[in-house]
């Protein structure tokens, strides 16, 4: 017989199979230290421990031989990059090997054991005063934060950043964080810029962040919260998953001070808690534990669009950082079996599902988003998104339906505006509106001496896009207003 555990830990000993009698020498060990919050804390991570897994990789052989390398092996990156390129040349046809790996099903009891018990350590001494019981189990007791390949983390980064604990104590919290900044930029290269990395690795491992010494901003912002948690302070990823009004996401932190206060934080920036600079069409805070609110919590998995809308281990926190309102919406007659609609926003010339509302009554509500931003709601049904509504501009007193009316026609004349668009010769124009697809009014060529387009028969209260034949996906959204003046989105 087993040991009595709380049911969510019944039910996530059952799930690890043999691996069981790891989570259970990891129990063992908090219940001999007679220590309650101990107990809790494994209880806490066990509970949640069925939604992570680790992302990796390994070099196999065309032979599917798993050929032995592990980058840190060697001093420095520079060195493993050469030695994988050596054993490339010996290896012709060797290619990286994707692979995913459940936390419940591989995690060892030591592992879980060591990390407990150094968070502890590191809650006991932190130089922030009052950390609650439940912001310890979620932002500084995790051994992960993301999808990333599993290694002890704490006692290297306990080491390298054991500066900023007395140098809270001497200056303050939030006075030391410029200096956590300057300390990461003068030996960690943001590669945001650079395209993906040539290995298939979502996310750096927390040894391999301090080893390569470059990510982008996802990896950065994985390194503040092992920095951070490393010196007990409380720390997590906010992300946003898409701008609303340019194409891309983002990632940063949260750091909470005295009183579990959050402090936005980005390395990216100068200042602390500094505003955002666009529209975020939701920013997420990243948890260990799984929120019951969220649409993964209770939908099944194949009716939610593939992505983080899947997730159930984020909180939203939008209001944090832009004024935010709730958008009611009126739905299109749906012969189809839904109970969830999608709010998209327009990425990469795509609208994208960032968030959800139930339906009732044909009518449904997006909560907290963002103002001076357009939403467009879908349905989800076999793996395809199905217009459920008109566009809608998210209003600082009121949301507007765009809904192309046919019987006010006009003509509207496109010019050149820096920072949005350059008229350039030989190359062509596309005026869409959008009435349940993009659907064209004109083709237009510019020549040498186009300094304008004028297009004919656009209709009035219509969501437009300027397409280009030299198009790299950064073409937004539009509306066009009695006067002529655009407003893009």
């Amino acid at each position: 017989m087993y040991a009595q555990h709380p049911v969510a830990v019944e039910q996530n000993l059952k799930k690890a199979g043999s691996n069981r009698p790891e989570l259970e020498k990891a129990i063992a060990h908090c219940q001999q230290t007679n220590d309650p919050k101990k107990l809790q804390a494994i209880y806490f991570l066990i509970a949640n421990m069925d939604i992570h897994q680790s992302a990796d990789y390994y070099w196999e052989s065309k032979d599917g031989q798993k050929i032995a390398y592990n980058e840190l092996d060697y001093p420095d990156f520079n060195e493993a990059s050469k030695v994988i390129e050596y054993i490339k040349t010996q290896n012709p046809g060797l290619r990286p090997k994707p692979f995913k790996s459940n936390d419940i099903e591989t995690i060892k009891g030591d592992f879980l054991i060591n990390n407990l018990e150094k968070a502890f350590d590191a809650w006991k001494y932190s130089p922030v005063k009052n950390i609650s019981f439940d912001a310890f189990c979620d932002y500084i007791l995790p051994y992960r934060i993301n999808i990333e390949p599993l290694q002890e983390w704490r006692t290297a980064y306990s080491t390298k950043f054991s500066w900023i604990t007395p140098k809270i104590k001497d200056i303050g919290f939030e006075a030391i964080l410029p200096y956590v900044t300057d300390e990461a930029n003068s030996w960690f290269t943001n590669t945001w810029s650079f395209g993906k990395r040539k290995d298939p690795l979502p996310r750096l491992g927390s040894l391999q962040l301090l080893f390569r010494k470059q990510g982008p901003c996802e990896d950065l912002a994985d390194l503040g919260v092992f920095t951070m948690r490393s010196q007990g302070i409380p720390a997590t990823v906010d992300f946003i998953p898409y701008w609303a009004t340019t194409k891309g996401g983002h990632a940063l932190n949260a750091f909470f001070g005295d009183n579990n206060q959050p402090t936005h934080f980005d390395y990216g920036t100068k200042e602390y808690n500094e505003k955002l600079r666009r529209e975020p069409a939701k920013v997420l805070r990243t948890t260990y534990s799984k929120n019951p609110q969220n649409l993964a919590s209770f939908e099944e998995q194949d009716k939610i669009p593939k992505g983080f809308l899947r997730e159930t281990n984020f909180l939203d926190v939008t209001n944090e950082y832009w004024k935010t309102r709730n958008v009611k919406c009126s739905l299109y007659p749906n012969q189809l079996p839904n109970k969830i609609v999608y709010a998209c926003t327009f990425s990469s010339l795509r609208w994208q599902p960032f968030w959800w509302g139930k339906i009732i009554n044909n009518d449904s509500q997006f909560d907290q988003i963002c103002l001076g931003t357009v939403v467009l709601p879908q349905y989800y049904s076999n793996e395809k998104m199905i217009p459920a509504g008109a566009p809608i501009i998210v209003g600082e007193t009121e949301n507007t339906v765009l809904t192309p009316d046919f019987n006010q026609l006009q003509d509207i004349n496109i010019k050149s505006l820096a920072n949005y668009l350059i008229i350039k010769p030989n190359v062509s124009y596309k005026l869409m509106y959008w009435n349940n697809k993009w659907q064209l009014t004109e083709t237009i060529t510019a020549t040498e001496t186009t300094v304008s387009l004028l297009f004919h028969k656009v209709p009035k209260n219509a969501l437009l896009l300027l397409l280009s034949s030299d198009s790299k996906g950064l073409e937004r959204p539009f509306i066009i207003d009695d006067t002529g003046e655009r407003t893009w989105f």
